[in-house]
């Protein structure tokens, strides 16, 4: 069976301020600090024949940066296509069914 201390000190890890912000780099002094939003879950159980596991999931996902240039702090937002592709894929459906509903009225 698992140790659970070892499970939580893992989950601690993955989820620790280095998940969240990467490594700095700096070229031509330029520094730039990436950022992420990092969510997690666990859970685990056991019964009295000492049978039990757990499992512990993590997504992480880039948000944008923090450029520092000449003293000046900019936050630059990353650009996830995928999102905007889903947007208006849910803006073409509710356009198609807008349209079906106005075409089904004036017939």
């Amino acid at each position: 069976m698992p140790n659970v201390d070892e499970m939580l000190e893992g989950a601690r890890e993955a989820m620790s301020v280095r998940r969240v912000f990467g490594e700095a780099y700096e070229e031509n002094g330029v520094t730039v600090i990436p950022v992420a939003t990092v969510r997690g879950g666990g859970g685990g159980g056991g019964d009295n024949e000492l049978n039990g596991g757990g499992g512990f999931g993590l997504q992480a996902r880039p948000v944008g940066a923090y450029v520092i240039s000449d003293g000046d702090v900019r936050w630059r937002p990353a650009v996830d296509p995928n999102r905007i592709v889903l947007g208006w894929q849910i803006v073409a459906a509710l356009s198609l069914f807008v349209g079906w509903r106005v075409a089904r009225l004036f017939r």
